[in-house]
């Protein structure tokens, strides 16, 4: 399984645990965010949250997304990265409108510092 289709999996269960180690790996480990393949899935989800995610981390390395992302739309319905959002006003409000712009875009929500780490 490919390191987006990992990202994007532990997105959709909201495993943030297993999301963050993720992200961190990379952080360690860089990756050229260009050359990454588009996820072999049919799933509008996970490849909403695949571009999304390839999107944003690329973005924070100062890197050129992949190609493919760009042909990415958005969900039918919004999706929320923290489930906890769905109940609470206010989170559901920071979320929707500050989430991180590759996220927003596509109806997935998350809060502005999502996956940064210090």
């Amino acid at each position: 399984m490919e390191l987006i289709d990992q990202l994007a999996e532990a997105a959709l269960q909201r495993d943030s645990l297993r999301l963050r180690s993720l992200v961190q790996d990379i952080a360690r480990f860089p990756i050229n965010w260009s050359m990454v393949p588009r996820p072999k899935t049919n799933d509008p989800r996970l490849l909403a949250l695949s571009a999304s995610l390839a999107e944003l981390l690329a973005s924070r390395q100062n890197q050129t997304p992949p190609a493919w992302t760009k042909t990415i739309g958005a969900l039918q319905e919004p999706f929320y990265l923290l489930q906890s959002a769905e109940k609470m006003t206010r989170l559901r409000h920071l979320c929707e409108t500050q989430s991180p712009e590759p996220m927003r875009k596509r109806l997935l929500y998350a809060p502005p510092n999502f996956l940064v780490f210090v």
